[in-house]
């Protein structure tokens, strides 16, 4: 489930996975996978050259394509991509089975064709703005906390959290390189494990 983050430049924005059967993430009206995500920001963290930088592929949606959540996530309304992705994968009848899936990345080639269908592609950016202590990701700007915020939010499996609390192997190769990591923008992050 996204949850609200602060941002320096847009105030709170919605944040997260949007189904536990995939590891598709949102940012407001940017999606990407969140093995890319792991991957870069794993990369980011042992990166040697100014300015930290990384890059990935990612899906902008109209904010009228991306559909309606809790629609979807009740089954009434199934429209736009979020619509498409839950007639795929309905929310579970039970509450003790919602969980994020560790290996929702399996899922990827099928949200890849939905998405194609609603968006298009478009490169993600995310670079630290070390002399304003500054992280920008694809036009959003957060603090170094926030930026840990959402790392955390993923390290954990968002909201409902990963299955049997076993994050997939691209959560916990980022973990490794991050707590490896010299760089500045992630002193004092704690993954709470």
């Amino acid at each position: 489930m996204p949850l609200a983050f602060e941002s320096i430049s847009h105030g709170p924005i919605a944040f997260g996975f949007f189904n536990i059967e995939t590891d598709l993430l949102l940012l407001e009206n940017h999606f990407f996978f969140a093995s890319d995500f792991c991957r870069e920001v794993a990369h980011l963290a042992l990166l040697n050259r100014h300015p930290p930088k990384v890059t990935w592929k990612g899906y902008e949606i109209s904010l009228k394509d991306i559909g309606d959540l809790h629609g979807a996530i009740a089954g009434t309304r199934l429209v736009g991509f979020i619509g498409e992705v839950y007639r795929e994968f309905p929310f579970p009848s039970r509450p003790e089975e919602f969980k994020q899936n560790p290996e929702g990345f399996l899922t990827r080639p099928l949200i890849e064709d939905l998405i194609q269908r609603y968006g298009s592609e478009t490169p993600v950016t995310l670079v630290a703005k070390v002399e304003k202590k500054q992280i920008e990701i694809g036009g959003y700007y957060f603090t170094y906390e926030g930026f840990h915020a959402l790392i955390r939010y993923v390290w954990r499996g968002g909201y409902p959290r990963w299955k049997e609390q076993r994050p997939p192997h691209y959560v916990l190769q980022m973990k490794e390189a991050i707590e490896k990591s010299s760089q500045e923008f992630f002193r004092g992050l704690t993954f709470g494990d």
